[in-house]
């Protein structure tokens, strides 16, 4: 049996986690500073949660593809991303990000503003701001995106068929896999890989519940 659609689905999750946590939580704290144009940039940031994720494919086809300017640069550099392992964790980015973004918006609105009011008061600069009172008192609302924000990665099918394909070895995921297989008739493999796809999501949503059940008591 080839590992590689497990590895390859770790590895892209693993990286579009980390990218969707900064990007994220960096996203949420400028939304939430706006005074005009919030609206726009929350239905921009959350449209790929509703979008049909082939829809979402052939967006970044057409941003990262050769024709475009992106894609036209890269070329320079005798680069591609469609159809690299790179434009798997992009896919991912892209879907997993708007969980991240509005589990860490809606944690941030709900702090006491009393206390970040005191804090400018005091002297204190945003960034020790940012870092010790926002994160902190934020974190279990944080840690909920980031567990999302992975099972979603983890899953990703759509997107990731549309801009990075199905090729064994380099941008096969799990969920791909899963295609294939099927398409090849082979039901029994198949059916391992979706169980290997609920086994990690569980455990991950598991444990989430176990730490904050934990720290809530």
């Amino acid at each position: 049996m080839d590992w590689s659609p497990l590895i390859i689905t770790l590895e892209t999750a693993v990286t579009a986690t980390v990218i969707t946590f900064f990007l994220g939580i960096g996203l949420a704290c400028w939304a939430a500073r706006l005074k005009r144009g919030q609206g726009l940039m929350d239905a921009l940031i959350t449209l790929p949660l509703v979008l049909p994720p082939t829809v979402v494919g052939f967006f970044l086809l057409l941003a990262f593809g050769k024709r475009s300017a992106i894609g036209q640069f890269l070329l320079q550099f005798d680069l591609s991303l469609v159809f690299s392992w790179q434009s798997t964790v992009i896919a991912a980015v892209v879907v997993s990000l708007p969980l991240m973004y509005r589990t860490a918006r809606g944690t941030f609105e709900q702090l006491d503003e009393n206390i970040i009011y005191a804090a400018r008061t005091l002297g204190v600069s945003e960034w020790r701001i940012f870092w010790h009172l926002l994160l902190p008192n934020a974190r279990h609302g944080i840690l909920a995106g980031l567990v999302l924000a992975f099972t979603r990665a983890l899953g990703e099918f759509g997107a990731t068929i549309m801009f990075a394909g199905n090729i064994p070895g380099r941008t096969q995921t799990m969920s791909t896999a899963i295609y294939a297989a099927v398409q090849a008739g082979d039901y029994d493999l198949a059916g391992k890989w979706a169980a290997g796809l609920v086994a990690f999501s569980l455990v991950f949503v598991l444990a989430m519940n176990l730490w904050l059940s934990k720290k809530s008591v």
